[in-house]
């Protein structure tokens, strides 16, 4: 399933959309937004529309106040599906969650910076594992933490609410959301880097644009886009393609 847009465009199955400057839009559905009680059938249907990559959220229930999977039904998962997981984990300890996943065999692991003493050692852990590593970081803290660990890391993950209260419906992205977004697309850019950018909360159909414009590479899918209610997967995946375009144009 690939099309082109006025030839110089080109969207993708596994919800990748390409330009002829190689700009490509990952859609992440976060799998704490699918069907929690069917699990597998969610899998199913997700990797039924062509995509690759699967968001995984681990919170310990103490960086926020949420816990919507643990290890196990993280391990059951990847028995069942071939799909990339990007790991974000939202915990105080972050070492004994890395090497957790490292041993699930997960594609990408983020981890805050809010909470890392030792972010030299995690990065060099996940990435001595072959898998990509990635920094998230909270929507107010600043870009200049990135000074010196950018040239290491695969992926900056902005947190565009705050992490973890994904289910509050009335929390909507800080308002400096897309200028941390350009700010950071910037920075890449003059550092000559080719850090990916993704972009966690809020990502919606009327954001997606803007956020794409900006220079968002990665756009975690939740409840106000891939899983927006009384929708199907394809109705609502097709409508995401058409704001990325909208976006890359």
């Amino acid at each position: 399933m690939r099309f082109i847009i006025k030839e110089n465009m080109q969207t993708h199955a596994n919800g990748g959309t390409n330009m002829q400057n190689n700009k490509k839009i990952t859609i992440a559905p976060s799998i704490m937004c699918a069907d929690l009680c069917n699990l597998e059938k969610s899998v199913k249907e997700i990797e039924k529309e062509g995509l690759d990559t699967l968001h995984i959220d681990i919170i310990d229930g103490h960086f926020s106040p949420s816990m919507p999977l643990g290890i196990d039904t993280i391990k059951q998962l990847r028995k069942i599906t071939d799909m990339n997981f990007d790991v974000h984990i939202m915990s105080n300890n972050n070492e004994f969650f890395i090497q957790e996943m490292i041993k699930i065999d997960v594609q990408q692991i983020s981890f805050h910076y809010e909470t890392s003493t030792h972010i030299d050692r995690y990065i060099n852990l996940i990435k001595n594992n072959g898998i990509k590593a990635g920094l998230a970081l909270n929507p107010a803290t600043p870009l200049s933490v990135l000074d010196y660990i950018l040239p290491q890391c695969d992926t900056i993950l902005l947190m565009l609410i705050n992490p973890g209260f994904a289910t509050d419906e009335n929390e909507k992205q800080v308002s400096y959301a897309i200028k941390k977004v350009e700010d950071l697309a910037r920075l890449i850019k003059e550092k000559e880097l080719d850090t990916n950018i993704e972009v966690d909360g809020r990502v919606s159909l009327d954001t997606i644009p803007s956020l794409v414009k900006a220079g968002a590479d990665i756009l975690v899918a939740g409840s106000t886009s891939l899983f927006i209610r009384d929708k199907s997967l394809a109705e609502n995946k097709k409508a995401m393609e058409k704001c990325i375009i909208e976006g890359l144009l």
